[in-house]
């Protein structure tokens, strides 16, 4: 396996990260937090002009990317940057969109000119991605979709909602499961919007009776759990690279302030105490680095191969952020969670990370049970 980035890779992370340098900094996050925008339009406008969407997309699906690593070079700068935009969303329902060969849908989002999301979690399913409550029934030509999907990822902004609902099983089996792309103002599906702990947006979506034309399907009727797990796999895979790039920017912003922060007449990174904690958090960061990188080069193997890789992977990025957040705030003090401080976001965005797809608890117990099969 090359662990080198290629050209196009190469020259695709240095033009993200100078654009966001350029473009994103804390200030802009908390305009857009007072003013309750979601995310900045002309930031993910820009975003989608240097081709960041169509870096998700394999060529086959009208992308230039698609692998492990393309996911790896994208989200580690937003990661570093802390961006609020609904790329992440992208991933989700992007590739079951693809997979659905709507080609035209999928080019909107590439363009990001149509935000799309998936909706599979419910109310006490915990991290169970088999946990379906949600209803599909056919009537005639027609589906019937009734049920509530919960923290759905921008699901305000989405225009397209990637729905999974069962259409025959019990509430935890696999098989049984179909997914169905919904538009966001069909009748019946009524959107609530809230923040959340990192200031990203995310919704309950409740589907009352939405009728909608067979043909939304994605694949095959009550076998769309190997698509979603496949499509949650590149999700957890983001969300492990874009917290590699937040632990980044902290422990950057904890170095800058050791080596600025004054006590005794000296800048307290003298501190021999503070030197060794802060040796600590770089040797775990590079631990975690490691586990990205194992993960990014074998999302195309088989699925139970992958699915090993996605929860050691999740696990040890959990585990190292919360390192990572506590020892980054201790080494500055009370600063570190004022709102006027960028620390504070990275702190958030790490928590919530943990709890996006399973925490550490939850993809320790998947790998001895993955393990064991």
């Amino acid at each position: 396996m090359d662990f080198n980035l290629t050209e196009e890779r190469g020259m695709l992370r240095d033009t993200l990260g100078r654009f966001l340098r350029d473009k994103y900094d804390h200030g802009l996050r908390r305009r857009l937090e007072a003013s309750g925008q979601a995310y900045c339009p002309d930031v993910f406008e820009g975003l989608a002009e240097l081709g960041v969407l169509g870096a998700l997309f394999s060529e086959e699906h009208g992308g230039f990317g698609g692998s492990g690593f393309d996911l790896a070079v994208v989200f580690e700068e937003l990661g570093r940057a802390g961006t609020l935009e609904p790329i992440l969303p992208a991933v989700l329902a992007g590739g079951l969109i693809a997979e659905a060969g709507r080609t035209d849908l999928v080019e909107e989002i590439i363009a990001g000119t149509t935000v799309a999301t998936l909706a599979h979690g419910e109310a006490g399913a915990r991290y169970d991605q088999s946990h379906v409550t949600t209803s599909a029934k056919v009537d005639g030509d027609q589906i019937v979709l009734s049920g509530t999907k919960s923290h759905v990822l921008n699901g305000a902004q989405a225009r397209l909602l990637v729905v999974s609902a069962r259409e025959s099983g019990a509430v935890m089996d696999e098989a049984g499961i179909s997914l169905f792309l919904v538009p966001s103002d069909a009748i019946g599906v009524t959107i609530t919007d809230h923040v959340n702990l990192d200031s990203t947006s995310a919704a309950t979506v409740v589907l009352d009776s939405v009728r909608l034309d067979a043909s939304v399907r994605i694949g095959s009727a009550g076998e769309g759990f190997e698509l979603l797990e496949a499509s949650i796999a590149r999700g957890v895979t983001a969300l492990c690279v874009e917290a590699l790039g937040a632990m980044e920017a902290a422990k950057t912003l904890t170095l800058e302030y050791l080596k600025e922060r004054r006590q005794f007449g000296v800048p307290i990174g003298s501190f021999q105490a503070l030197q060794h904690r802060m040796a600590d958090v770089l040797i775990e960061i590079e631990q975690a680095r490691s586990a990205v990188i194992n993960l990014a080069g074998n999302l195309h193997r088989p699925r139970l191969e992958r699915e090993r890789h996605v929860s050691a992977a999740k696990n040890m990025i959990g585990r190292v952020a919360t390192l990572v957040v506590e020892e980054c705030i201790q080494l500055h003090g009370g600063i570190a969670m004022t709102e006027e401080y960028a620390l504070s976001h990275f702190a958030r965005r790490l928590t919530m990370i943990d709890h996006l797809y399973g925490d550490v608890d939850h993809h320790l117990e998947r790998f001895i049970t993955l393990s064991a099969a």
